[in-house]
């Protein structure tokens, strides 16, 4: 049975194992990697899919700012392992983080993505056409769905990443202990 849960510490791994064999190296090319390097997901609102404890699905939403200021999200990366795929585990992973972020009262989303699969969620480019990202993208692949009725009416510009940078990277508490135990140097 497949369980959708917010995403852990503990996951990680597994998730980035999973995101290596849905999009492999690629994934850091992308134009939406650009507004998610060096940032947080957006609180509350990155979730894995599980089958008996295995990490099957994972998506995530990104805080992110139109060129007029006006706040969204951006949704992705979004991928399946290829033995749940055509199960429904990708539908069940974007109604579940759009309904979550409708919840947490943000009013729009915006992803780069297949019109064709996230038009069932009410995805489409007819609110993006006077945005546009950081870098090379095909604009009928930049879709949004507002989550308040008119959110995104006239909404133009560069769309920019405002979420929360990642912390610090801590040093391993190994290298800190190897690190400590070396002798100090003596005053000349």
């Amino acid at each position: 049975m497949i369980t959708i849960r917010r995403e852990l510490g503990k996951d990680t791994a597994a998730r980035e194992a999973l995101l290596d064999v849905g999009y492999g190296c690629a994934r850091f090319g992308k134009v939406s990697h650009q507004l998610r390097k060096g940032r947080q997901p957006s609180a509350g609102l990155a979730f894995v899919a599980c089958d008996c404890e295995r990490i099957v699905g994972t998506v995530r939403l990104w805080d992110v700012a139109t060129g007029d200021g006006r706040p969204a999200l951006l949704l992705g990366p979004l991928t399946v392992h290829p033995d749940h795929r055509c199960r429904g585990v990708g539908s069940a992973l974007v109604q579940h983080a759009v309904v979550a972020a409708e919840r947490l009262g943000h009013r729009a989303v915006l992803l780069v993505g297949d019109a064709p699969y996230y038009d069932r969620f009410g995805f489409s480019a007819e609110k993006t056409g006077h945005l546009w990202l950081p870098g090379r993208y095909d604009p009928s692949r930049f879709l949004a769905r507002e989550l308040a009725p008119g959110a995104l009416d006239g909404a133009l510009g560069l769309v920019r990443a405002t979420g929360q940078p990642l912390p610090a990277r801590v040093e391993p508490a190994r290298v800190k202990a190897a690190h400590l135990a070396q002798p100090l140097p003596q005053a000349a």
